[in-house]
């Protein structure tokens, strides 16, 4: 299986057109048909569900796509370290990030960094701790930061040097609001919304047992759609401080969870990782800011 099929398969999928994909592609559609059959012969599946005016994706199709975009992601990126190498003028570096505050330090050894590197290019991948674990782990990212402590048979990491504060954000005309700080029983009854991850290893050491007695009416990996719901008067978010503006005008406040309940952050990398120069350089920066 070549990459140039892989590449053709994509445009097909994306455009749902064997012409519309030739004519992108820059070759005849008979040729692009041909190399899809063969394509199909050689998996043994079909991959397409071919209409009077489109294509469509079977399962197995599906399942190529997937595959396809991560095999070209990898031969992307690896392309981009190959050109770096020898001219460290540049490059590209990729960061999966869970949402805190925290990834000021990031930014800000990040900015610096560039002063010297201006052809840096970042590319930061928003997630949960699993979410960029994973795609730390296959390949995908050069670093990652997470809010758990990390498996220290897999990774390399730097503790952050601040925490993440829990709290309630709601609605100000909500009667929560009137309080200082939120205890356990004060959310029993209430609809509530979290990540899958802090309700199942978070939580438990806040209010113990009393966790049976909440009632988590949803999930939700990235703040800010938790707060749309939140405005929309549907639920309470459980989330860190600091990651959404309560400016005065906001129908939004935040209230801390009483007793205090905070999380570390953790960049982490894989042990005997190779890194592309610019990565490398990137994590001395990191260590230096961080008097490693």
């Amino acid at each position: 299986m070549e990459i140039r099929i892989l590449r053709y398969f994509l445009e097909i999928a994306r455009e749902e057109n064997m012409s519309r994909a030739a004519e992108r592609l820059h070759i005849s559609q008979p040729t692009l048909s041909k190399q899809m059959k063969d394509l199909e012969g050689e998996l043994g599946k079909k991959l397409f569900r071919r209409g009077s005016t489109s294509l469509h994706l079977t399962d197995e199709g599906m399942l190529l796509r997937k595959r396809a975009e991560d095999i070209l992601d990898m031969v992307n990126k690896t392309a981009e370290e190959f050109k770096s190498l020898g001219k460290i003028i540049g490059g590209d570096v990729y960061i999966g990030c869970a949402e805190s505050y925290q990834i000021r330090y990031l930014a800000d050894i990040v900015k610096s960094f560039r002063e010297q590197y201006p052809l840096l290019k970042y590319h930061i991948l928003s997630g949960d701790t699993a979410q960029v674990a994973e795609r730390l782990d296959r390949g995908f990212l050069d670093f990652a930061v997470i809010v758990e402590p990390p498996n220290l048979q897999k990774y390399n990491y730097i503790e952050l040097p601040a925490s993440d504060t829990w709290g309630v954000i709601m609605r100000k005309d909500s009667p929560l609001a009137a309080k200082g700080a939120i205890a356990v029983d004060d959310l029993i009854g209430l609809p509530l919304l979290s990540s899958p991850q802090s309700i199942e290893s978070d939580f438990p050491r806040w209010c113990g047992e009393k966790l049976d007695k909440l009632t988590f009416v949803g999930t939700v990996n990235l703040y800010y759609n938790g707060t749309v719901f939140v405005r929309a008067g549907d639920a309470y978010l459980l989330t860190f401080d600091k990651l959404a503006n309560m400016r005065n005008d906001s129908e939004l406040c935040f209230r801390p969870l009483t007793p205090k309940l905070e999380t570390k952050m953790y960049l982490i990398w894989k042990k005997y990782q190779v890194f592309s120069p610019i990565a490398e350089l990137l994590l001395d920066e990191i260590k230096r800011n961080f008097d490693i």
